[in-house]
């Protein structure tokens, strides 16, 4: 599964195009096998008639045909430079661990994994943002309510990468045809350029969030302007009844207050959290790029003084 999903990418993922796909596998106990993936085909605005979920259905037949594992489990995403944490994987998530409960999403890193280590995530929803989904209220006072952050949106499932032997052949096999001619290569400190990229994304983030927050208290500040003047509005008809009372005419009929101030619209708070979700990553993806140039740099190091 894992190769066919770097497989996919390096054959139609450019820069920072996103390749999705299919998981097929099985529960066993209490862990989730997934066996087998197959992509969804890319298309253009031109393939308005194609339909993703018959396609689906289609090749989970055509597997069950030849008796290949064919249970949906989940779907998997590359990812670029860790901006994964948006409103899209959040509603496709939302579907499908609605439907199927036991889904997973695989979030492939292309750029971390070409660093020389595989970068492979599986993420779940939490319950609590489950229930909020299902609710579609992502006012401030519901997120807050289910006690709802952005450390608590997604929860990783630990992954154990299992192969066949004949698998472990054919890895061996590949070891010994690898490009790389010097193994040292991957002890190179250039990763300037990741790090530069990174810092911009995170940057972008920033001033997302910044403008999310003028909106915020754009918001704050109507509300305390209404309030204001529904309170002056209310003092007006009291003394106005005091002055009819002294004449001895009738007081002013009753009115609903909250018509003729309709309270303003509060904003959505799920896309803040998302973003602070992302941020997250950001930092998360610093920081590992700076311990791994240390350790680089302390292997460099050792290397040079076992030759010496």
């Amino acid at each position: 599964v894992v190769l066919k999903i770097i497989k996919h990418y390096q054959e139609e993922g450019q820069g920072n195009e996103v390749v999705q796909g299919v998981l097929l596998g099985l529960v066993v106990d209490d862990r989730l096998e997934i066996t087998n993936c197959f992509p969804f085909p890319q298309h253009t605005e031109d393939d308005a008639d194609f339909d993703e979920v018959q396609y689906q259905m289609e090749m989970m037949r055509s597997l069950r045909h030849v008796n290949i594992d064919h249970l949906h489990v989940g779907w998997y995403q590359s990812t670029y430079y860790g901006s994964f944490v948006t409103r899209a994987l959040l509603d496709s998530q939302f579907s499908y661990q609605h439907a199927i409960e036991e889904s997973v999403v695989l979030i492939y890193d292309p750029i971390k994994t070409a660093q020389g280590s595989l970068s492979l995530k599986a993420y779940r929803l939490t319950p609590k943002l489950m229930e909020v989904c299902k609710e579609k209220d992502f006012s401030p006072e519901a997120l807050k309510k289910a006690s709802i952050a952005y450390e608590n949106m997604f929860e990783e499932v630990p992954i154990v990468i299992k192969n066949s032997y004949l698998i472990n052949v054919m890895l061996w096999e590949l070891e010994k045809k690898s490009a790389v001619a010097d193994r040292h290569e991957l002890l190179s400190l250039a990763s300037s350029n990741h790090l530069g990229k990174s810092l911009q994304l995170l940057m972008d983030r920033v001033d997302e969030m910044s403008q999310d927050i003028v909106k915020y208290n754009t918001y704050l500040r109507n509300v305390s302007k209404q309030q204001q003047q529904k309170h002056q509005y209310q003092q007006r008809r009291q003394q106005e009844n005091i002055q009819r009372q002294s004449r001895g005419e009738p007081p002013l009929p009753e009115e609903d207050i909250n018509k003729l101030f309709k309270p303003p619209q509060p904003p959505p708070r799920m896309e803040s959290l998302l973003i602070a979700g992302q941020i997250n990553t950001y930092c998360q993806n610093i920081k590992e790029f700076n311990a791994q140039n240390l350790g680089k740099l302390f292997m460099a190091q050792a290397l040079q003084d076992y030759n010496n």
